[in-house]
């Protein structure tokens, strides 16, 4: 891609804050290809979901020591708890022993010790092995080479938590070079989140890839035909996004009716699978969490400020979930569309939909860089898997045989 349309739609650490866009042509999308394919959906969990920082949730779904939260995003099944230091720590729902997971139940509870039901191994809150039965008598067996497989965490200074799994000490793609300051934006002033407590939150299934759900959420223009509620809430004349890095803040100027009811908003969306809205009564997080190359789950946490009425919190409330419902339906039917193997890709709105070409550029280019490495290496690249423990070149002998082999899917994905 040339340097100045990489620029344009926002590629590198370097680019500034785009206000509008540098040309008055439509811009290709996506192919089809890449909301359908098996093999792109594989590939995307290697490149985006196992090497990018996740926006997650708020600390205060893990206040007390024992608290956990279970998750499953891209196929990665992981928990976020808080120790008995009130450190917060994620890792792989995965005993060290047989892959079991460590926790079974879905959402949130709370646990002193998280144990695998399979053979009864048991780990502390910090993730380190507490108990392995009959293990302890055998020479050779080092507990610390068996704890929990951790996972990157960051707590942002609003308190919201972030995760990496990249298996690396040390994650590839730092916080800060897509996320510096998001946390610090102007706009948050306005608002105190520790007012803020979570209400609600509910999940909504549905056919589509999680990209469709990600273009869908991040342009307004099919607002004015789809969502009547939106002009209560937002002045669509002045909607607006910047784009730079890895988030998207879009903005618009509120009516003074809006300001009254305070339906004023500040949303942000954080690549790949997150955003967040937040306004005086109300804050809601959403998750776009892959399945498949064809579904996802759109998941969201509710929060109200507890100085706010019924009426004003529902006000907002409601109105968002009604919209949230809508576009899913637009979703549903888009990926139809794109499964009967006909569209290829259309042309998107330079201004209008620039958030959307700026999600789909950084998409193109995180995939695009992950599959050219893949391609020199020849072989499949997972930021997400522990590296093999240096006493174990059996199990090395054992990857180079299925590798060989083409194991699995690996044999499509490998031949260039």
């Amino acid at each position: 891609m040339a340097t100045s349309v990489m620029h344009y739609l926002g590629f590198g650490k370097d680019a500034p804050v785009t206000k509008e866009p540098a040309k008055d042509t439509p811009i290709r999308a996506l192919p089809a290809s890449w909301y359908t394919s098996p093999e792109m959906y594989e590939l995307e969990r290697r490149a985006i979901f196992s090497r990018r920082w996740l926006f997650i949730t708020h600390s205060m779904r893990v206040k007390n020591t024992g608290d956990w939260l279970r998750y499953e995003i891209a196929g990665y099944d992981f928990i976020i708890t808080r120790d008995r230091q009130g450190n917060i720590n994620a890792f792989h729902n995965v005993c060290r022993h047989r892959a079991y997971p460590v926790i079974e139940n879905e959402g949130s509870g709370n646990s002193k010790i998280i144990s695998c039901r399979y053979h009864g191994w048991s780990y502390g809150l910090n993730g380190k092995l507490a108990k392995a039965p009959g293990y302890q008598e055998l020479d050779g067996f080092d507990k610390d080479k068996n704890n929990l497989f951790k996972i990157h965490v960051k707590v942002d200074v609003n308190g919201f938590i972030w995760v990496n799994l990249d298996a690396k000490e040390t994650p590839e793609v730092s916080w800060e070079e897509h996320f510096r300051d998001v946390d610090k934006q102007e706009r948050y002033k306005a608002y105190d989140f520790e007012n803020y407590d979570l209400d609600h939150s509910y999940e909504l299934e549905g056919h589509y890839n999680w990209k469709i759900l990600a273009d869908n959420f991040n342009e307004c223009y099919h607002c004015p035909t789809t969502h009547a509620d939106i002009p209560a809430f937002l002045n669509l004349e002045s909607f607006d996004s910047d784009t730079k890095d890895g988030h998207i803040q879009h903005h618009c100027e509120s009516t003074p009716e809006q300001m009254a009811k305070g339906l004023y908003t500040a949303s942000t969306y954080y690549f790949p699978m997150s955003a967040m809205v937040v306004s005086p009564h109300f804050i809601m997080i959403q998750k776009f969490l892959p399945k498949s190359q064809n579904s996802s789950q759109m998941a969201y946490e509710i929060y109200r400020n507890r100085n706010s009425s019924d009426e004003d919190f529902n006000l907002i409330s409601d109105m968002y979930a009604r919209v949230m419902g809508e576009d899913k339906v637009l979703c549903n039917n888009a990926q139809k569309n794109l499964d009967r193997g006909v569209f290829t890709n259309g042309q998107l709105h330079p201004k209008y939909e620039k958030a959307p070409l700026f999600f789909q550029s950084t998409v193109r280019d995180v995939v695009t860089e992950h599959f050219e490495r893949e391609k020199k290496e020849g072989r499949e690249i997972w930021p997400a898997k522990a590296k093999v423990p240096c006493d174990a070149e059996v199990s090395d002998k054992d990857e180079a045989i299925c590798a060989s082999l083409a194991c699995g899917a690996q044999k499509e994905v490998l031949a260039w």
